[in-house]
């Protein structure tokens, strides 16, 4: 699992936690802090891109096979949770490819969950968003305030999100927050998945000795973030009655061009590294990206703590020591 610094077991020990997308790459690394602290987990997740070979198969949590878009289901599930972490989308690709299912997945999904925790005891409700959502920003680092210019059906989806619980918040008093994760990268990012990250990319095609494929001139820049860190800062969120209502940014606060970022892989995976130039993608064309994350430090004390080399040594080992993932016997389903 990644590495996560931060204890919560006092806190969330012996308490229901949903987690809708649970089998996925950010999921299953938030699903498996949640068991060591002692939470009862139900992961929900339809498997689609997600799998239940990304948790370790040596801890306990209660597996729900469906849809964040089967609204008596989700019902059902949100009723009986102390909190809820709903981190379940269709990704970036997938949304462009069909963005009905993006519509009834990325916002219907949410507007189940919303809906059904008016009548639940859940105490705190965290919705993943993106920094897709700001596109390309006049201003850096980029802030919560910036404006907002949605380039994709993917941030249109998030970004509707993020106004239901802004408006659920208002409304009802529902205990929301929004986090606008930024190019997540970390264990459990499967290459085989052929929606995952640039990173997981770079190091299968690193270690098979292929040429990385570079969009463009590789000077367009992110903000790469390791995800122990994402999972600190979702789980601190989660905990934080000053979070509510707020929409914050998650982030390493430093600018990395892709360039950097495969040179860093290579010299992690220490294997020479050739760049092959392949033309501009279509989707989250952004020419630069770091975020602004005074918010969230102030208001839930959370900063991170893993830098870029750092991060992708600790991804780096996790890939040689889990070679081909194997699928693990399936828990026992509702």
């Amino acid at each position: 699992m990644s590495h996560v610094d931060v204890d919560f077991s006092r806190e969330l020990a012996g308490k229901r936690v949903l987690v809708t997308g649970g089998a996925g790459f950010i999921g299953s690394n938030v699903v498996e802090t949640l068991c060591r602290a002692g939470a009862h987990v139900i992961v929900l997740d339809n498997l689609v891109t997600g799998s239940l070979s990304n948790i370790d198969p040596s801890i306990e949590y209660e597996f729900v096979d469906g849809s964040v878009a089967e609204r008596d289901l989700v019902a059902q599930l949100v009723i009986e949770s102390d909190y809820v972490l709903h981190l379940a989308a269709l990704n970036i690709i997938a949304s462009t490819k069909n963005p009905r299912d993006d519509y009834e997945t990325n916002i219907g999904g949410t507007l189940n969950v919303l809906t059904a925790a008016r009548k639940s005891r859940a105490k705190r409700i965290v919705y993943s968003s993106s920094a897709s959502v700001y596109g390309n920003s006049k201003h850096l680092p980029i802030s919560e305030d910036e404006a907002t210019r949605t380039f994709s059906p993917y941030a249109v989806s998030k970004l509707a999100g993020e106004n239901y619980c802004h408006a659920f918040y208002e409304t009802y008093g529902v205990p929301v927050a929004s986090l606008r994760y930024s190019n997540v990268y970390g264990e459990k990012q499967q290459e085989s998945n052929p929606y995952c990250g640039v990173v997981a990319k770079f190091v299968g095609a690193i270690d098979r000795g292929e040429e990385v494929p570079i969009h463009g001139d590789g000077q367009q820049t992110r903000d790469f973030t390791y995800v122990g860190d994402v999972v600190e800062a979702t789980l601190m969120t989660l905990l934080s009655p000053k979070s509510e209502g707020l929409v914050m940014n998650v982030g390493s606060g430093i600018e990395s061009s892709v360039l950097k970022l495969a040179e860093e892989i290579g010299a992690a995976m220490g294997r020479p590294i050739a760049f092959r130039h392949v033309n501009r993608r279509d989707i989250d064309n952004i020419r630069r990206r770091v975020m602004n994350i005074e918010l969230i430090r102030t208001r839930v004390r959370w900063q991170p703590r893993t830098s870029l080399r750092e991060g992708i040594r600790r991804t780096v080992s996790w890939y040689r020591a889990a070679g081909v993932a194997s699928e693990h016997a399936v828990p026992a389903r509702r």
